[in-house]
């Protein structure tokens, strides 16, 4: 936590009002949260049922689900925080828990606390997460090394526990992130064919246990999957290559570093796109490459506590596997696993792969670290391994960030919770190529969490597109009157928004018979009932 705490600086001064609501995506990851925690104890069956896009059904299945996440934050959210509150805190938690994670990885192969505080704090704080604070998806990624660590230990021992183990961790991922559960389901994969000598000795136990493990994370993760099922077959929400290819990583993007350090000096010129950034850090890279140095020599003992050469081997696996694919369609190898796995056609941004190389790299830099330690006289073993842990993360280091202030939901959104039927259109209604501008009425819909027509996520559903085709016109006649014919009762107006036709926008509304001013804010948004 202290990490955390460090690594987002001075996001921990103010939660209540520092944010990243400069991004889209950290509205939008604040309105999930906070639907979350808000419909859970209401009306569970309902989930799915977004209060965004109406008329749409299932509008929380255009993005990530967050139900863990959710539920981490509910407490706050019932105690009357607010959703930027709620969300840094269920961020600053997710860096924490994704790092006490990776640590447990590692302190189990090697039973070096220090070497596990490496791996768990290089892979919760790399320049890839540091660069993703909107998105509380990429940073609660604790599910992939407890993964690892549940998988490792069946195909090691074979016992049920660490199947329900793989099963309990597979089915958080579902509950969180599309992603995250796809990347889980190629690393066990990717395990098992690296592994093959360990668990081929006992095949039938380990396969089946395998086999039981993959059934019930499967029957748990039915009431997240099936509606991200029926969102893909009705509003056919797939993914095509096409797009995969503009979110793709390229090789330059592993030696791009946002760190401050490398990013003043030699890396600059690399880091051209945030999702495209994944240099893992020179103490990692040369602790990393020892581990696998050690190998190749044959000097790494192969016993407990340190790891096995196959579990050397295995990482290496895990990082070529996250590499290759986190270039997308660079390499045949993404096309041919978008055919025989069905969830991926689901995924856009494919540099995200480069999770798996990142926990693998740190997985190896904790494990080189405890080899380094062997090696060294113990009066200077715990001041090295510290001072390497401390560079290591200041190499990470970007803090501190700059955010934006949150003055609150105005209140008078508010009074939507008075009337028995809302639904409500915010204008500008902004068209399809940039609904992203819708994200902060998706996060002001928090204070009454009645049916919005407007919306963002990572998709954008047919039914918006024909409303926005016209809505965009507001105040014009012709716009009003699709209004009410989609069902629209209430319009709130953003007067700063219509920039030089402000003037011209207030006369055709004072024109218009069909709309009732209800309340207005100085400087900001006025609310009209639609006639």
């Amino acid at each position: 936590m202290l990490l955390a705490i460090i690594h987002t600086w001075p996001l921990i001064t103010a939660p209540g009002t520092l944010s990243r609501n400069d991004n889209g995506d950290a509205q939008l990851n604040a309105w999930i949260l906070s639907w979350v925690a808000h419909q859970l104890p209401r009306a569970p069956a309902h989930l799915f049922d977004g209060n965004i896009f109406y008329p749409e059904r299932r509008s929380l299945a255009f993005s990530e689900p967050l139900i863990v996440p959710g539920l981490m934050g509910a407490p706050l959210h019932w105690l009357g925080a607010s959703p930027v509150l709620e969300f840094n805190l269920v961020l600053l938690a997710g860096f924490a828990l994704t790092a006490f994670a990776g640590y447990a990885l590692v302190f189990e192969w090697t039973q070096d606390r220090a070497a596990g505080l490496l791996a768990g704090s290089m892979f919760a704080f790399n320049t890839h997460t540091l660069t993703r604070l909107p998105h509380v998806q990429g940073i609660h990624a604790w599910g992939l090394p407890l993964t690892l660590l549940a998988i490792d230990r069946l195909v090691t021992h074979a016992r049920w526990r660490d199947a329900i183990g793989v099963a309990i961790w597979m089915t958080a991922m579902a509950y969180t992130s599309g992603y995250l559960v796809v990347f889980g389901a190629i690393m066990i994969a990717v395990v098992m064919i690296a592994r093959i000598a360990d668990w081929w000795r006992r095949p039938g136990r380990v396969a089946g246990l395998l086999a039981v493990a993959a059934v019930i994370a499967l029957i748990a993760s039915l009431p997240v999957y099936l509606p991200y099922q029926r969102v893909a077959r009705d509003l056919h929400m797939v993914r095509s290559l096409d797009t995969v290819a503009r979110f793709s990583a390229t090789p330059t993007g592993y030696l791009a570093s946002a760190g401050r350090i490398h990013a003043s000096t030699w890396s600059a010129r690399f880091l051209r796109d945030e999702v495209d950034a994944f240099f893992p850090g020179m103490v990692v890279i040369a602790l990393a490459g020892a581990a696998v140095f050690a190998t190749l020599r044959r000097s790494a003992p192969d016993r407990e506590p340190l790891p096995p050469r196959t579990r050397i081997a295995m990482l290496v696996a895990i990082a070529l596997t996250g590499f290759i694919l986190s270039l997308g369609t660079r390499t045949p190898v993404y096309g041919w696993v978008f055919h025989v796995l069905p969830p991926m056609q689901g995924l856009r941004a494919a540099a995200r792969f480069g999770n798996l190389f990142l926990l693998a790299m740190a997985a190896l830099a904790g494990i080189g670290l405890a080899l380094l330690r062997a090696r060294l006289p113990v009066r200077y073993a715990a001041t090295i391994a510290a001072a390497l842990v401390v560079a290591a993360n200041i190499e990470s280091l970007r803090a501190p960030f700059t955010y934006t202030r949150f003055e609150g939901i105005p209140h008078i959104y508010t009074l939507l919770r008075e009337p028995d039927h809302v639904v409500l259109a915010e204008v500008p209604f902004y068209p399809a190529q940039a609904f992203f501008e819708n994200a902060s009425y998706v996060l002001n819909s928090t204070a009454h969490w009645r049916p919005l027509m407007n919306g963002y996520s990572g998709y954008v559903p047919a039914s918006y597109r024909a409303n926005a085709s016209v809505f965009w016109y507001f105040p014009e006649d012709y716009a009003i009157q699709a209004m009410r014919r989609a069902g629209v009762t209430h319009v709130m107006i953003h007067p700063a928004r219509f920039g030089d036709t402000v003037d011209d926008m207030w006369r055709k509304v004072a024109a218009s018979p069909f709309l009732e001013q209800i309340a207005t804010t100085p400087g900001g948004p006025v609310l009209y009932r639609l006639k």
